[in-house]
Order: structure tokens, then sequence, then C-alpha cells
């Protein structure tokens, strides 16, 4: 419903567009740095590897974290605009189709 306060990119290579569409409206990039990438692109850097699977779920976690303790509470389908009857209708439709394949594989 509104611009966002900051973008957080894990890889700076592989988002260029985000970053281009961000520094466009003016807001802050928080990005991850590897030794492949350029410093310039963000606003603020974090020296981490963008490649481990692991590092990559620290990193994402410790965000979310501080995000939900500094806002107070985590971020609702219906503050992303999405209305909590669709987010909820998807949900039941994703289980559904998983226990209809979940049959079929045995």
């Amino acid at each position: 419903k509104r611009t966002p306060d900051a973008v957080f990119v894990i890889d700076t290579n592989r988002e260029e567009i985000a970053i281009k569409e961000a520094r466009r409206l003016n807001i802050p990039v928080v990005g991850t740095l590897d030794t492949n990438c350029d410093p310039d692109d963000v606003e603020y850097g974090i020296p981490a590897n963008d490649d481990a699977i692991r590092s990559v779920r620290l990193l994402a976690d410790f965000v979310a974290d501080a995000v939900i303790a500094g806002t107070g509470a985590p971020v609702t389908a219906a503050e992303m605009g999405e209305a909590p009857a669709e987010a909820e209708a998807a949900a039941v439709a994703e289980e559904a189709a998983a226990e209809e394949a979940a049959p079929a594989a045995e």
C-alpha cells in the first residue's frame, strides 16, 4: 500500500533491476557484498557469502527477526495488500493439492 522503507537484497549482481528500481524510488538498499559485488550499488553493505545456502538463510533469518523486533509484529497478508480471505483460500488450495499428490506418489 506504500513504498517500503528499505529493500534487502542478497545477491546484488543478480538483482540489478530491483536495485535500479529502488534507486529510482529513493528507497535505501541493504545488501550482501561478496567479493564479486560492487559496494557502490548499495547504501548499507553486509560483507557476506551470497553463494552458500546456509549463509543466505542465516542472513535472511537475522534480517527478518530484526524487522519483526523493530515493528513489533510480523507483516500480515492484509498489510501487503492481499485480502486475508484470499491468502487463506490459497493456503487451503495448496494443502489440498499436496494431499492429492501424496497418495499418487505412493
